[in-house]
């Protein structure tokens, strides 16, 4: 992007919605015939990171799987479809929404297997936060899921306050077994 042009003030959540689909394989299951969930978090991280680049339109990493629920399994054979959206657009951060879906081949049926929130930053080619443009919700879900990002923002943000706080006070008090580190 040249010095001349400016990022958009703001960008729907239509704009940014992506969707991938996969068939499952063998190598994609264990011995049961079951996918792997390392790589269904696979599959969600870059379909995740398409919604996300979709509205920063800058390089995104993955900066946390915030949530994710496994709900059936998917097995060998099975359609894997996954859409994102993104939730809610912070200055450089944002997260997106991610549902996975399978379709049995034989029946059509469509069953809800999994769904993640994950957070992403934008970033320059030298890895600098990048500020992204706002985030439009125009339906009445959309509205409810920016709401919801909000309220996840500030409970992560709490925890990683907790989590700092738990650290300084272990460097602070000596090693728990009585041993001089």
């Amino acid at each position: 992007m040249s010095s001349t042009e400016t990022k958009p003030a703001a960008r729907t959540v239509a704009s940014t919605q992506s969707e991938m689909t996969e068939i499952i394989l063998p190598n994609d299951a264990n011995t049961l015939g079951n996918l792997l969930g390392g790589r269904l978090m696979h599959f969600i991280d870059l379909t995740g990171a398409m919604a996300a680049y979709r509205h920063s339109r800058t390089h995104v990493v993955t900066a946390a799987m915030d949530h994710i629920d496994f709900i059936q399994p998917v097995h060998v054979g099975d359609l894997l479809i996954l859409k994102s959206s993104v939730n809610r657009a912070f200055n450089s951060s944002l997260e997106v929404g991610v549902k996975v879906w399978v379709e049995h081949p034989q029946t059509g049926t469509l069953l809800h297997v999994a769904s993640a929130y994950l957070v992403f930053v934008a970033i320059d080619e030298q890895g600098r936060k990048q500020k992204i443009p706002a985030l439009l919700p125009e339906t009445p879900n959309e509205v409810r899921r920016f709401n919801d990002a909000l309220r996840r923002r500030e409970h992560r943000e709490a925890e990683t306050a907790r989590r700092m706080q738990e650290r300084r006070a272990q460097t602070a008090r000596p090693n728990e077994t009585g041993a001089r580190a």
